[in-house]
């Protein structure tokens, strides 16, 4: 069996008092991590987030290896050509190291950023699979037609893999423009399940299984209660009970991490994205390798 990949989420908001964006870059390398992530807000509740474009033109800047990806970009508040043209940017900047992940939103920020950009939330699904369907092309570098005029964006650049995130209502746009389906926060049985319906879909659509990655939260090592608790608070607002969220924490031990990981690999996962929880996120991404290592 291949070795599971594991990447890890940047703290992508500014605000760790410990280390900025290019030393957890550097940090994760160094410690093996196969790929680095981060989020895509404009207007987030609870804590503010840097720009991700510029988050990992930063983090690939001061890297060799390491794969960039987007955990996830909203590319429905963004008009498409701009959107192929950051991506291909980074693509040429990153030596082709980018990890494309697309999502629609979901509740948990509300719609003021909609709002903002005069988008209606309600079309975010719709306009979601427009821009999917012009990317690649944009990005390559061909002819493509948006809002009716025919561009074609130069210096193009190899598509990265696509990504589409969200739950089980998106794996038809998964399986239509993707590569992979990008599912967050989500055990075992729920990853079986997923993967089952993805393959049903492939087959109504005489498409190919996409792959899967699974995001996870984790807090490794000796971590406060006081912490733990909070991050169940936190994840109770994407919709889950407070037994489900402490329930899919990755917690204890590298070694016992190690073992949750082989059971989201079994259940159909390729990659697993720690996202850390605890203050002490360089001490997090150390742990996050040597987990890693342990299912190599």
């Amino acid at each position: 069996m291949t070795a599971l990949k594991v990447g890890v989420n940047l703290p992508s908001f500014g605000v760790d008092p410990v280390a900025g964006v290019a030393e957890h870059a550097r940090r994760a390398e160094a410690a093996g991590l196969e790929s680095l992530w981060v989020g895509d807000h404009l207007i987030p509740v609870g804590r503010p987030f840097l720009d991700s474009t510029l988050v990992l033109a930063t983090a690939a800047a001061v890297t060799e290896r390491i794969r960039v990806g987007f955990g996830v970009m909203v590319v429905a508040l963004r008009q498409p050509a701009w959107t192929a043209k950051q991506v291909a940017s980074l693509q040429h900047l990153s030596g082709g190291r980018v990890l494309l992940g697309v999502g629609s939103g979901g509740p948990v920020h509300g719609d003021a950023a909609w709002r903002a950009v005069g988008v209606p939330y309600a079309e975010r699904g719709r306009r979601t699979d427009a821009v999917l369907d012009v990317l690649p092309g944009l990005i390559r570098g061909e002819p493509t037609e948006v809002n009716g005029e025919r561009v074609t964006l130069s210096p193009g650049a190899d598509v990265p893999p696509i990504l589409i995130g969200g739950g089980l209502g998106t794996l038809r746009r998964t399986v239509l423009y993707g590569d992979e389906w990008y599912c967050a926060l989500s055990g075992p049985d729920a990853i079986r399940a997923g993967v089952k319906r993805m393959r049903e879909v492939a087959d109504e659509l005489g498409r190919p299984v996409p792959k899967l990655t699974a995001g996870a939260s984790v807090g490794l090592g000796d971590v406060p209660a006081a912490e733990v608790d909070a991050q169940v608070r936190a994840l109770t607002g994407y919709g889950m009970s407070e037994d489900e969220a402490r329930a899919g924490l990755i917690v204890g031990s590298p070694r016992q991490a190690a073992e949750r990981f082989a059971e989201l690999a079994d259940a159909g996962a390729h990659r697993v994205i720690g996202m850390p929880f605890p203050t002490d996120r360089l001490g997090q991404t150390d742990l996050l390798a040597e987990t890693a290592s342990l299912l190599a």
